[in-house]
């Protein structure tokens, strides 16, 4: 284990809440080192610390952990209202609920050594962090869990993989006999792990040219491949603008979900047997799979939800546009939790479309509201975080604030059709 680094840092931090204005924080003391199984973990304690921790969850990542390791957007927050704030590195790239439960652990070890038990644990967590988060506050030996703040999360935990085996496999039928569109591997992805395959990006930007002309002009597409893009999308129930991020997670983290020894072995764990598309011709000719049982049950293992909140009050909330981690994710996440301990608001995006495009008012206001919830006010509303947002807004926090308590939650069948 590599030995810490104690680092002594001076800091004057002013920030703004609706509650009245926070104290300034002079001091903290930040430990930074890597743990065994390979993460890396930071650990930021304010020398007035209040005796809770938060920790936060960051999204997905294809590439080597980062370095330093990031305590989220609200940490200057946090750390100026007296909290200490943690964060670990996945040791695995990708969909790394596979060991997400030990990196937390491990990190809790090394700030019980130094801090002692906290009396309050809060999780945090954006895009593949809020079930990261949901995963800690079911499973990990973290401590006194009494509120989580998934943000934009893939709440609907490994059934997110049915609407990725469902985009490769339509893009197949759709492109497969177009000129340079071909993407090699099926419904097992690349025909072995993408970081294998120096090229795989450019194969896979070159064959979403092909056929969907995808980074033209829409004036400059041929009428051809305007025709299948408008089948591809209409299909797969997602907005234009996500169609590479979304063929992008279909296929390079597909593949180095089922190819990484550490994660599903070469086995293919989803499938697609009888699932009804939307379109009449990709319902006729799309190639079904089957899962392997015993990787079907190792995938949802990690992680689908379990139902185990305890007494975790949970402030969730999501972009209404997400078109990679679809918005009626909520809706699955609200059949787990009881209602008493879950509240959802989504911010209202309109027109526009984006995967956690929140402004900074936005997740300012899920912050203050499951603070509030837990130190003894009532459960939230969506209204509730909306008239939070625009306290927020109104002491500097960047807006605008499109938390809409009227929203509905789509049916998530009616987006990635159940298996």
């Amino acid at each position: 284990m590599i030995k810490a680094i104690y680092k002594r840092l001076a800091a004057l931090l002013l920030l703004l809440l609706p509650l009245g204005h926070i104290p300034f924080a002079l001091a903290s003391t930040v430990i930074e080192q890597a743990v065994d199984g390979g993460s890396l973990i930071k650990i930021e304690v304010p020398d007035d610390w209040n005796g809770s921790l938060v920790i936060y969850n960051h999204g997905l990542d294809l590439d080597p952990a980062p370095q330093p390791v990031s305590l989220g957007p609200l940490s200057a927050r946090q750390l100026a209202q007296g909290y200490a704030v943690a964060a670990s590195s996945y040791s695995q790239n990708g969909w790394a609920l596979f060991n997400t439960r030990r990196d937390l652990e491990a990190m809790m070890e090394v700030f019980r050594a130094e801090f002692g038990e906290p009396e309050e644990v809060f999780v945090h967590g954006i895009s593949l962090g809020g079930i990261v988060t949901a995963q800690a506050w079911e499973a990990a030996d973290i401590g006194n869990v009494v509120g989580a703040y998934p943000a934009c999360g893939a709440m609907s935990g490994s059934r997110i993989w049915d609407g990725a085996i469902d985009v490769r496999l339509s893009y197949d039928v759709i492109c497969s006999q177009v000129e340079g569109a071909k993407i090699p591997g099926g419904a097992r992805g690349f025909p072995e792990r993408f970081t294998e395959r120096p090229d795989a990006t450019t194969e896979l930007t070159s064959a979403l040219q092909a056929c969907f002309g995808i980074f033209a002009a829409p004036d400059q597409r041929s009428a051809e491949q305007q025709a299948r893009l408008d089948q591809f999308v209409e299909n797969a129930g997602i907005p234009v603008s996500f169609v590479t991020i979304d063929v992008g997670f279909a296929t390079l983290t597909l593949s180095d979900l089922i190819f990484d020894p550490t994660k599903l072995d070469g086995k293919r764990g989803l499938g697609n047997v009888g699932v009804t598309y939307r379109d009449p011709e990709i319902d006729a000719t799309i190639r079904r799979v089957s899962p392997r049982p015993g990787a079907q049950k190792k995938l949802e293992r990690k992680y689908e939800l379990r139902g185990r909140a305890g007494k975790t009050k949970v402030l969730s909330t999501h972009t209404s546009g997400d078109g990679l981690l679809p918005v009626g994710v909520q809706g699955v996440l609200a059949e787990i939790v009881p209602a008493n301990q879950l509240t959802v608001a989504i911010v209202d995006e309109g027109e526009v479309a984006t995967h956690c495009g929140y402004t900074e008012a936005e997740l300012v206001a899920g912050w203050d509201v499951l603070r509030a919830w837990t130190a003894g006010g009532p459960q939230p509303t969506a209204q509730d975080v909306q008239d939070a947002c625009l306290a927020a807004e109104a002491d500097d926090a960047a807006g605008p604030c499109r938390y809409n308590p009227d929203f509905v939650i789509p049916n998530l069948d009616d987006i990635i059709p159940p298996r």
